[in-house]
């Protein structure tokens, strides 16, 4: 199982220092989340690939609504020609409660715009050209040459899984419990696989880890990081489906919620715990680091460290 490490500041030069500090501790990669007006992850990756050599690049996610998928493409494809195999295109429609305010765009029926968003990127990346009209996108293009670049999607809920299966090169999931990656995100991805004639595609597994003995700081580290996700419809379904419906009820993360969640723990049962989470069907880790209040001086990277071991196997 490959590991990544989630990066992010709001200041682009500690971004990059994050990106080589995590290939120099032997991650396999870096991703980065994007919002509306914070600092575009496609950018960032061109500018690390000048200053690193090997470590891998993912985006979970850039957002699709605003930008058209030849436009993605494009910037896609300066950073495959400054670092050759290194990118992982990952693309998601995001929440209307995003995307309507902010853009004063339509965010309707976000999975046929993914669908149809998909077709698009991977047709003009990997066969160098695009013909397509559908009910929400149109696209007539062609590149230079094919590329190699993987295009993935998010999801959430199991028929967003089985559009990654069918269409994308991979799946990348956000805050989902490991048991129900294992029990409806991997067999869901494997069916839509089954269902297009497509071997199966690979899951990145969303993994927030927090080293404390402490598992109540532990549980509040992730709170205050991550906590406001249990306000959002579309992740309190989620955990509902996966049997945390108390979650919905309260708009709040429950104790169970959060332990069926995250790898926390002292830093010998984390690194154990991590190195056995290919039984839950994912394919790589993309690891969030959370550090508890009073934390000590040198805690994240050490905790980095301790990730490039799990990598390194």
């Amino acid at each position: 199982m490959k590991v990544g490490v989630l990066v992010s500041d709001p200041n682009v030069r500690a971004v990059l220092d994050q990106i080589q500090a995590a290939e120099e501790a032997g991650l396999d990669s870096v991703w980065m989340t994007s919002g509306p007006t914070t600092p575009d992850p496609l950018a960032i990756f061109a500018a690390a690939a000048a200053i690193t050599e090997r470590i891998g690049f993912g985006t979970a996610i850039v957002h699709t609504f605003p930008r058209h998928p030849v436009s993605m493409a494009a910037t896609a494809l300066v950073i495959e020609s400054l670092a050759p195999g290194r990118l992982r295109l990952g693309v998601g429609p995001s929440a209307a409660m995003v995307i309507e305010p902010t853009f004063g765009i339509s965010a309707a029926k976000p999975q046929q715009h993914l669908r149809e968003y998909l077709a698009v990127l991977r047709s003009l990346l990997w066969d160098g050209r695009v013909d397509f009209r559908g009910d929400r996108i149109t696209a007539k293009a062609q590149i230079p040459a094919p590329t190699g670049i993987r295009v993935m999607a998010s999801a959430l809920r199991a028929n967003a899984f089985r559009l990654c299966g069918e269409v994308a090169d991979g799946a990348i999931s956000w805050v989902c419990p490991l048991e129900y990656l294992r029990d409806v995100a991997r067999p869901a991805m494997d069916a839509g696989a089954t269902a297009a004639g497509r071997t199966p595609s690979t899951l990145v597994g969303h993994v927030p880890v927090v080293v404390s003995d402490d598992p109540v700081a532990a549980r509040d580290a992730f709170r205050k990081g991550l906590g406001f996700f249990a306000r959002i419809s579309n992740y309190q379904n989620m955990l509902a489906d996966a049997g945390f419906p108390e979650v919905r009820d309260s708009g709040a993360w429950s104790d169970a919620a959060i332990d069926a969640l995250i790898v926390h723990g002292p830093e010998g049962s984390v690194e154990a715990r991590l190195k056995g989470l290919g039984a839950y069907g994912i394919d790589e880790a993309m690891v969030s680091i959370f550090l508890p209040e009073g934390s000590p001086a040198g805690a994240h990277a050490r905790t980095l460290a301790m990730l490039g071991r799990v990598a390194r196997g």
